[in-house]
């Protein structure tokens, strides 16, 4: 079977990082998977089991969310041309027999030019291709009755199923999305994605052990969260043990070499572990954001976390997750309004002084998507395969 995977991320590798579990798990099922993506390269894509189509970059310049090529410049007609003849020449040669879009049409608004052509050139083939939008487990908060009515019509007339990469028990799509239930018929819950090998790297025994860890995900946004950290440890918080900064690879060459040269002793400044995840299992505590992927990391590792998620009028996304697991006593957050060097100190304090609250997740999300994706092409595109016992982060 062939199955086509598009996927744009822009500020983070987070939706990326899920494309390429699922691709991974429908490899793993003998799949043969073409992967669209549209965003800033990553070493990692260069493993995917996949036939990798890159097209031109499109990135976002910063919060802002403006839309920039690989050089920093504004998006014109002819990139956007470029980047369409590309995608449906993908199309063209994959001929597959399902396609995945991430995101669309809940998201991704401003790559209709090559998003629309993907879905039409989709549901013209015969016979009728299953097609699917893939979406992460909270979405962007909007205040538009119009938008949301929209995006129902576009489901409704255009895909076969909406993967939700999410459990239910936790977090209901309805929640960011409140009229999901008109679409009830279309949504099936996976469990969250998490990376199908285990992404370890290789560790020297006992490096990271018992050491405050702080991490901003890919780095673009992260700026405000590792200096509060770094003041936090200037006023004594946690000074008898050592502390690691992840920067994330996406934070810019002034403001890490600010954190390195400002960085008092006893503090390291990364950008980029490949054994992350065994570092989060060896640490005393946990500081990051809370992001999709690292919230599932920081839960797996069992550790003491404090999350500040990252927040805009547009960004609402991981301010929701965040409260739902500090209501749940599972973590400690802070919302970025409200994070100084005080309140972060504080915040490890108290999560360090307490037992860890359990929490069950359901974490069978790729291989969960790949099974409906693969049945759906052997049943018909209407046959969406029963929910299957989920797989849990267990305490």
């Amino acid at each position: 079977m062939r199955v086509l995977f598009h996927v744009q991320h822009l500020l983070g590798i987070g939706h990326l990082q899920r494309a390429l579990a699922i691709t991974q798990a429908l490899a793993g099922r003998g799949a043969d998977v073409t992967l669209v993506s549209g965003g800033s390269p990553i070493p990692a894509l260069a493993a995917a089991p996949a036939h990798l189509v890159q097209l031109p970059p499109i990135r976002a310049r910063d919060e802002s969310f403006a839309l920039v090529d690989a050089a920093g410049r504004d998006v014109d007609d002819a990139l956007r041309a470029a980047r369409r003849d590309l995608v449906l020449s993908a199309f063209a040669e994959a001929r597959p027999d399902a396609v995945i879009v991430e995101g669309y049409p809940f998201a991704r608004r401003a790559f209709r030019f090559e998003l629309d052509p993907l879905v039409g050139a989709a549901r013209a083939a015969r016979p009728r291709l299953p097609l699917l939008c893939s979406i992460r487990d909270i979405l962007v908060a909007r205040d538009d009755p119009a938008r949301d009515r929209a995006i129902v019509a576009r489901i409704r007339e255009d895909f076969d199923a909406v993967l939700v990469h999410a459990d239910r028990a936790f977090v209901p799509l309805e929640a960011s999305f409140p009229r999901a239930a008109e679409i009830a018929d279309r949504l099936v819950y996976t469990g969250y994605v998490t990376m199908a090998a285990p992404g370890d790297g290789e560790a020297p025994e006992r490096d990271g052990q018992g050491e405050v860890l702080v991490s901003a995900g890919g780095g673009a946004v992260g700026y405000r969260l590792l200096t509060a950290a770094l003041a936090a440890r200037r006023s004594g918080l946690l000074a008898d043990r050592p502390w690691r900064l992840i920067t994330g690879m996406n934070l810019g060459e002034a403001e890490f070499g600010t954190l390195a040269q400002t960085a008092p002793t006893g503090v390291l400044i990364e950008r980029h572990r490949a054994d992350f995840r065994r570092l989060l299992r060896r640490c005393a505590v946990s500081v990051s954001q809370a992001g999709y992927n690292t919230v599932l990391d920081v839960l797996a590792a069992r550790v003491p976390a404090v999350l500040v998620p990252f927040a805009t009028a547009r960004e609402t996304e991981q301010s929701l997750r965040a409260e739902r697991l500090a209501a749940r006593g599972v973590v400690e957050q802070i919302p970025a309004a409200d994070l100084t060097p005080t309140a972060l100190a504080a915040a490890v304090s108290r999560v360090m002084a307490r037992p860890r609250a359990p929490f069950l997740f359901d974490t069978n999300g790729a291989a969960r998507a790949a099974e409906i994706v693969l049945g759906m092409v052997e049943r018909g595109s209407k046959a969406i395969v029963s929910q299957a016992k989920p797989r849990r982060i267990r305490e």
